[in-house]
């Protein structure tokens, strides 16, 4: 069982900077891939950034050369660095702990409650 708690949304202005971080309990941890996912109310939930045990990331493309994910498998957290901030941005940021499938890619098994990113325009 792993348990991952969110933090760092908050409002900021287009253009701005903002890290989020999630904190994992379970000694575990550091085997499972952790994904960063966002929802808009309404919409599909979005996977935004993946990195697995050895540190190798994927991106959607809306977000790739703009966000950075890394992990401190020692610290048991995982950081999301959001640069060059768009109001599209603006959603529920949920962190995730899975595997990734062959067939289907990365198949999310634990989640986070989500921290709330919100950019003006």
């Amino acid at each position: 069982q792993v348990q991952l708690v969110e933090s760092g949304g908050g409002l900021v202005q287009a253009g701005e900077s903002l890290t989020l971080s999630c904190a994992a309990s379970g000694s575990i941890f550091s085997t499972y891939v952790i994904g960063w996912y966002r929802q808009v109310p309404g919409k599909q939930r979005e996977l935004v950034a993946t990195i697995t045990r050895f540190g190798s990331t994927n991106y959607a493309d809306s977000v790739k050369g703009r966000f950075t994910i890394s992990r401190d498998n020692a610290k048991n957290t995982v950081s999301l660095r959001m640069n060059s901030l768009r109001p599209e941005d603006t959603a529920v940021y949920y962190c995730s702990a899975g595997l990734i499938m062959s067939s289907s890619g990365y198949a999310p098994l634990y989640w986070g409650k989500g921290t709330l990113v919100t950019v003006s325009s």
